[in-house]
């Protein structure tokens, strides 16, 4: 079961990239952002970054060196964003 901020960055990341095929009745924690599940590519996870940035007031940098770890599952990231959102 999803906690309320992994339902909320699903819907967000659904809206936003416009992923029709994405059902959020599907998705759990342990889905994967790139590939299968969510199939993002790299550009796709810029945007969720800048999403993420404006959203919950904190910079996603491209230069982190745990950033495959962050974006690795939607339930990775959700962690990270609890951890270090300022609103």
């Amino acid at each position: 079961m999803m906690n309320d901020l992994e339902k909320e960055l699903a819907a967000l990341i659904v809206k936003d990239l416009n992923l029709e095929e994405v059902r959020l009745d599907e998705v759990t924690a342990d889905t994967p952002l790139y590939g299968d599940g969510f199939g993002l590519d790299s550009i796709d996870i810029l945007e969720i970054a800048l999403l993420v940035s404006k959203k919950y007031g904190f910079e996603l940098r491209s230069d982190n060196p745990d950033n495959e770890k962050i974006f690795a599952t939607l339930g990775a990231l959700a962690k990270y964003v609890s951890e270090h959102r300022t609103h």
